[in-house]
């Protein structure tokens, strides 16, 4: 198989994509051309504005279609692979139950100032994401969801309390980078409350996170979109009921 794939828009290696952005402008001729220009300085040449659309009076919504010159070099494409085996529930609950002989606890929600639950819900919340049960469906795993706007000291005191072994976090809201900082305000907060061989699993996840950034945020493991909950039990269970879990 080649590795080096250009974009497929009608015909095979015909280079077209298609891209959405929006302007700060009123909508008008020139606001279309605008998107032109920035469409060809992004190397879409020619370029086509298929839809504009104002949004409110002072933005339009641009969609551009045309084509790109540039390669993508697969051998070159740097990944986080998966390298831990997908369990069923079943599993999961004898693998813990053997390894550990007590409940999993798991402890997780949305830090800082971000509201939106539903990407801890889907992995937590039973009846789960993608036709897979949530966490709180899995005997040998105790749930703790702390829900949304949760202060990263709330989250550390919940944690030892439960005595947790993973500490899950969802981050959407991403303006100013704020999911970066907050994770990395709590992986701090992590380290300074535990010893280092006592700390709890940590676990980010959420649309915008890079899954390579797990050791420059300091957490244990970034999940990004699409994620199941299968995956993150699966996870889990890979690193704490095989290699252990805090004393």
């Amino acid at each position: 198989m080649t590795t080096i794939v250009r974009p497929y828009g009608d015909t095979t290696g015909d280079g077209m994509v298609q891209l959405s952005f929006t302007l700060p402008v009123p909508h008008s001729k020139v606001a279309e051309g605008g998107a032109l220009q920035l469409a060809n300085r992004m190397g879409i040449d020619p370029a086509l504005v298929v839809h504009a659309k104002p949004m409110g009076p002072d933005f339009t919504f641009f969609v551009v279609y045309g084509r790109v010159n540039h390669l993508v070099d697969l051998e070159k494409v740097e990944v986080v692979e998966r390298d831990y085996p997908l369990l069923t529930p079943k599993e999961v609950n004898a693998a813990v139950k053997q390894a550990l002989r007590r409940r999993l606890v798991v402890v997780g929600g949305c830090i800082g100032t971000d509201a939106h639950t539903v990407g801890i819900d889907a992995i937590l919340n039973i009846k789960g994401f993608a036709g897979e049960k949530g966490l709180e469906y899995y005997r040998e795993l105790k749930v703790v969801n702390l829900g949304a706007q949760v202060s990263v000291p709330q989250l550390v005191e919940r944690a030892r309390a439960e005595k947790a072994d993973a500490v899950l976090v969802s981050q959407v809201v991403t303006q100013r980078d704020a999911h970066l900082l907050n994770t990395r305000e709590m992986s701090a907060a992590f380290r300074e409350s535990y010893p280092s061989d006592r700390r709890p699993l940590l676990v980010v996840g959420g649309p915008r996170f890079d899954e390579t950034m797990a050791s420059d945020l300091g957490v244990d493991r970034v999940f990004t979109r699409g994620t199941t909950p299968g995956e993150v039990a699966s996870y889990l269970v890979h690193r704490l009921a095989t290699t252990g879990v805090p004393a």
